[in-house]
């Protein structure tokens, strides 16, 4: 059992919770863009002021580990690591993409739907373009298919035709023109929050799975890639 503070930043959304022992006891985020460097430490500095609790009494922080928004991760691993180090404890890292399928799984009553067995979750983050970052889990939290990044045509998950496709995410908007399946389910309203993380982040805690402070990269899946500006400035 585990007192621990969840940063999620792998996407626009930059959020941090409180749980013990797999249960969330407060939340910050803000869902507008990205203003993580600007909101990253005072989410966290209320809501250690509001619950008070210092740093060093957590048994651990969990980090978003990606894939996403290289930036978002990288904000969120400096400060991580940060707060590991510095208070003495251990870090732990957790896939956005899990963390969300394994919402959906645990939240089917307060959600209004029902899963099958049969089903299979797809989550999904944007990766600009067509293209999303995602990975496949079924009904039982096991993974099917490892997280990677796919372009997203007619033909996608055709492979599993035989299954009802449960997608969501921030990716998944994209997919709705596209898909002519029947048998394919959009969910709306759920995106990557520290919230979802601590079932997760708790179960990584009693197995002993932490993550070498120094160490440790977020897992960026693709390389940054910057762009030069077509306007000349001399």
């Amino acid at each position: 059992m585990a007192l621990i503070l969840s940063i999620e930043t792998s996407t626009e959304i930059c959020s941090v919770s409180i749980s013990e022992n797999g249960t969330l006891i407060d939340l910050r985020e803000d869902l507008t863009g990205q203003n993580h460097s600007k909101l990253l430490t005072i989410f966290i500095d209320e809501l250690l002021t509001k619950n008070g609790i210092a740093i060093h009494q957590f048994d651990a922080v969990a980090v978003s580990k990606g894939p996403g928004s290289y930036t978002g991760l990288r904000i969120g691993a400096s400060v991580a690591k940060g707060l590991c180090y510095g208070a003495g404890v251990s870090l732990i890292s957790v896939c956005p993409l899990e963390a969300m399928a394994n919402h959906i799984i645990n939240s089917q009553t307060e959600k209004g739907f029902e899963l099958s067995t049969t089903d299979i979750l797809v989550p999904m983050i944007d990766a600009r373009r067509m293209e999303v970052y995602t990975g496949i889990w079924n009904t039982s939290g096991e993974m099917l298919e490892a997280v990677h990044a796919k372009i997203i045509d007619e033909n996608s998950f055709e492979e599993y035709s035989q299954h009802r496709l449960v997608y969501f995410g921030n990716g998944s908007q994209k997919c709705e023109n596209v898909f002519t399946r029947k048998n394919a389910v959009r969910i709306d309203g759920i995106y990557t929050s520290s919230a979802y993380m601590a079932t997760l982040a708790q179960k990584k805690y009693s197995d002993g799975q932490f993550e070498n402070v120094a160490y440790f990269e977020p897992y960026y899946l693709k390389e940054f890639v910057t762009t030069v500006s077509s306007k000349k400035i001399f």
